[in-house]
């Protein structure tokens, strides 16, 4: 674990700049054009679904995606975007693994990618902390990304850091009784919605057709057939959402590219 010893510019625009910020992995990556992504932690189907396609056309295109690192949206967010390019703020010590079961996913941002923390060695997550936590979450990116929330949910705490940094704030559009946080934004004209991912890339990359797509380790492994078992032991949130996207399909225990 380190200490950042510059300005993050962006972290500006909060309330008051962070007093220490630690970091464990590729600091670099907060000099890319950033989006942040929030959202329920029990998401349904259909908001995990395209969480994922909009993480990972952005993220082929070059856009870093931040996050919580938390169960649900945020997980499905570090997923699409792919370890090597994902910002994951953690509500603890950067050296802690919270929530546990995405330990794994943690592991590998670390690894490839970027975790932060205001938080020291140690430091497990407190009511407050997932607070301080949101409102780097939001600062960090260009314009927030709300997957799905409930009204009173604590990603409606991320949305009002959003409106009070005057960011813009996007949502998916959702069917009613569903993500009532998200709908009562539109209602009130403070969000936007995603009709078209390729068309909302191209808000942040100037050429979408033509930027190289960035290396999915992922999905070169799959493409060498590899048992499920196998796949699932290296890369246990990935398979889940792989076959989900239908990137993937399993044959007789084994791995398919489609």
């Amino acid at each position: 674990m380190s200490k950042i010893e510059f300005e993050i510019p962006e972290l500006l625009s909060m309330k008051k700049y962070p007093k220490e910020l630690f970091y464990n992995g590729n600091l670099p990556l907060l000099n890319s054009v950033k989006i942040s992504i929030v959202g329920s932690r029990k998401p349904t189907k259909y908001s995990r679904l395209f969480i994922d396609k909009l993480s990972s056309t952005l993220s082929n295109n070059g856009i870093c995606i931040v996050s919580g690192g938390a169960m649900g949206i945020d997980a499905t967010a570090h997923i699409g975007a792919g370890s090597f390019n994902t910002i994951a703020v953690l509500p603890c010590g950067v050296d802690v693994r919270y929530p546990a079961v995405n330990k794994n996913l943690l592991n590998d941002i670390e690894k490839n990618g970027l975790l932060l923390s205001q938080f020291e060695r140690g430091y497990s997550a407190t009511p407050w902390s997932f607070v301080v936590r949101n409102e780097l979450v939001v600062a960090l990116g260009e314009v927030l990304v709300v997957g799905e929330a409930e009204i009173d949910s604590g990603t409606m705490r991320s949305v009002e850091f959003a409106l009070k940094m005057g960011k813009k704030i996007f949502v998916l559009p959702q069917r009613l009784g569903e993500s009532d946080g998200t709908n009562q934004l539109l209602r009130d004209k403070k969000a936007e919605v995603i009709y078209d991912i390729d068309e909302f890339v191209s808000r942040f990359s100037t050429n979408t057709t033509n930027t190289p797509k960035i290396k999915d380790e992922f999905m070169e492994f799959c493409a060498t057939n590899p048992t499920y078992d196998v796949a699932l032991a290296k890369y246990p949130q990935r398979v889940f959402e792989a076959e989900l996207n239908g990137d993937i399909k399993i044959k007789n225990g084994v791995i398919i590219k489609l």
